[in-house]
């Protein structure tokens, strides 16, 4: 393995992410829905060292890791996300699994603080992904 193929090897939360996604790109009608789309949505772990930037860009998807430490270095402005999700790494595995996870109870966890989001427009296309498989 090459130097370049170490650096996009992807590890943490944007590993398990990119597995759960990646599947998207060969669904025709999630190319149809998002081929005119820019949209990037950071998910990032209070309690990990990676963050995931997944990017939706002309029907494909792929994903992104980047380290969450500076937190400048995830900040809106230095990668130009358009949605922001945190919480702690369970919750993401609990999302990212189909578990039992509606919006109601993403609503609750942001009301009790265990889940940040901003730009939720964004942010909830997450959930919609998830209906295409």
């Amino acid at each position: 393995m090459n130097e370049v193929e170490k650096k996009k090897r992807l590890k943490g939360i944007a590993k398990v992410v990119a597995k759960e996604v990646e599947v998207l790109n060969t669904i025709e009608q999630f190319k149809e829905d998002y081929k005119d789309s820019l949209i990037k949505i950071l998910l990032n772990p209070k309690d990990g060292k990676q963050a995931a930037l997944l990017v939706i860009e002309k029907g494909r998807i792929y994903v992104e890791g980047i380290e969450n430490n500076p937190k400048s270095s995830i900040s809106k402005k230095a990668l130009g996300w358009d949605g922001f999700i945190e919480t702690k790494t369970n919750v993401f595995a609990d999302i990212l699994g189909g578990g039992d996870i509606s919006l109601g109870s993403i609503i609750w966890k942001v009301i009790t603080f265990r889940i940040k989001i901003k730009g939720i427009k964004n942010a909830l296309i997450l959930m919609k992904l998830f209906e295409y498989e």
